[in-house]
């Protein structure tokens, strides 16, 4: 594998589709339909793991050891939080659009805005109560979030804005973007709005959403 112009070139395989997020992914999973079939079953995974009013003990204690630390990650916890918000969506677009990549603002838009949407669905059909009312030494940290747990809305957000920008960053853009989109469900663990299922399923959303749109309407080159 060699790198030529900020990209990788792999001399023994066929040329991926045009935006697709070379050298982070396996060639496979270049391919919407093949995400969409896995997120699509880790949805449905999640969801019937986090379906009812339990908590396993592997998912407690994930959730007890975020939960867990101190109180001075509260603020940074926060910031990075607000990747994953309902504002980061239009804050997401804008700032494409300012850059000149219109379709990529559309895009954006459209996935985190069908991503939140959907995420306020699955929480009413799988309807599983937030941690603090499933594990009484759950803390909250700032304010109190309200509805249901499963899944992450700030999960899904962050995981279908860092998918479809992916294919139009940089390298260090990706790792940056890579990174994020865990450390959001990270923090929402740690603040007690969610347990590790549900930000498990959120993700899966996220990325689910991202692959259905491009088959619908696939990238076009820049």
């Amino acid at each position: 594998m060699t790198r030529r112009a900020g990209r990788c070139v792999h001399p023994a395989r066929p040329r991926l589709p045009a935006g697709a997020p070379e050298c982070f992914l396996p060639d496979v999973l270049a391919d919407p339909r093949v995400r969409l079939g896995l997120s699509a079953a880790a949805l449905l995974a999640t969801a019937c793991a986090a379906n009812g009013d339990r908590v396993g003990p592997q998912e407690a204690r994930v959730f007890e050891a975020l939960n867990g630390l101190p109180d001075s990650l509260y603020l940074p916890a926060w910031v990075v939080m607000q990747l994953g918000a309902f504002g980061a969506i239009p804050a997401a677009a804008a700032a494409a659009w300012l850059a000149g990549d219109t379709e990529l603002a559309g895009r954006l838009l459209i996935g985190g805005t069908a991503t939140w949407g959907l995420a306020k669905l699955v929480k009413q059909i799988v309807r599983r109560p937030r941690p603090v009312t499933l594990l009484p030494g759950a803390r909250r940290r700032g304010r109190d979030a309200a509805g249901l747990g499963y899944l992450s809305g700030h999960a899904g957000v962050a995981a279908v804005l860092g998918a479809v920008a992916l294919p139009r960053l940089g390298p260090a853009g990706r790792v940056l973007v890579l990174s994020a989109i865990p450390a959001v469900g990270l923090t929402r663990v740690y603040v007690g709005a969610h347990l590790p299922l549900d930000i498990a399923g959120g993700v899966a959303l996220g990325v689910a959403v991202d692959g259905a749109t491009r088959l619908v309407r696939p990238v076009q080159p820049r």
